[in-house]
């Protein structure tokens, strides 16, 4: 995918915010909702304040405001993170080979594991970019080096874009395909009803989104 097409993507896309705790709900006139701390009405723009920066969205997409009451839980921080410099060159080289932006491939690694090269999922997925035994297998890496680990995540990343190419909520049902499989996102023809797919979509993105504007930026 182009990356500036990647870059059009509207804060309505951020739908999938459902999962992460906050102060309230935004409702959009969609049917979604976005969790935020909190809110600001400037004129005709909605500012919503998330742990992920400022998303910025017409008033006229958001309905209404529903408050959040459930308790916040802060996740433990991995034992063994590493810096995002260890794997700028693979990252790199794998963005460059396989035309994707290098922040989403970032974006994907901080959601997945948190930059924890020895991450271990309940259901098995192993390292950097939690790939699956199986999925590492297919990809003839191993899942426990973490270059490899990172060179197998982005191939099957590409793989799940050119799947969906041409639709226009591509990028949405790559990453949801990318936790979920694809099994679940073509049985519901977008994104899966899983909190936690939800959850996973809109930290990628957010995070994405974030940091290719502070790319721009500079």
């Amino acid at each position: 995918m182009p990356q500036r097409s990647l870059m059009r993507l509207s804060a309505a896309v951020l739908l999938a915010a459902s999962a992460a705790p906050a102060a309230e709900y935004a409702v959009l006139s969609t049917g979604y909702r976005i969790h935020a701390d909190r809110h600001e009405i400037v004129g005709e723009v909605v500012r919503l304040h998330t742990g992920d920066g400022v998303t910025e969205l017409p008033r006229s997409l958001v309905t209404a405001f529903e408050p959040d009451d459930r308790p916040v839980f802060e996740p433990a921080p991995a034992a063994n993170v590493v810096d995002e410099k260890s794997v700028e060159d693979t990252v790199s080289e794998q963005a460059a080979a396989l035309a994707l932006h290098p922040d989403l491939i970032f974006s994907v690694i901080a959601a997945e594991s948190n930059f924890d090269p020895q991450a271990v999922s309940h259901k098995g997925a192993i390292g950097l970019m939690q790939l699956m035994p199986e999925t590492a297998a297919g990809l003839a890496v191993d899942p426990h080096e973490p270059t490899e680990n990172v060179q197998g995540g982005t191939r099957y990343l590409r793989q799940l874009l050119d799947r969906y190419a041409g639709q226009p909520d591509q990028l949405v049902k790559a990453i949801a395909a990318y936790n979920a499989g694809p099994g679940a996102v073509d049985r519901y023809r977008g994104l899966p009803p899983y909190a936690e797919t939800h959850a996973f979509v809109r930290r990628v993105i957010a995070r994405f989104l974030l940091l290719a504007e502070a790319g721009d930026s500079e």
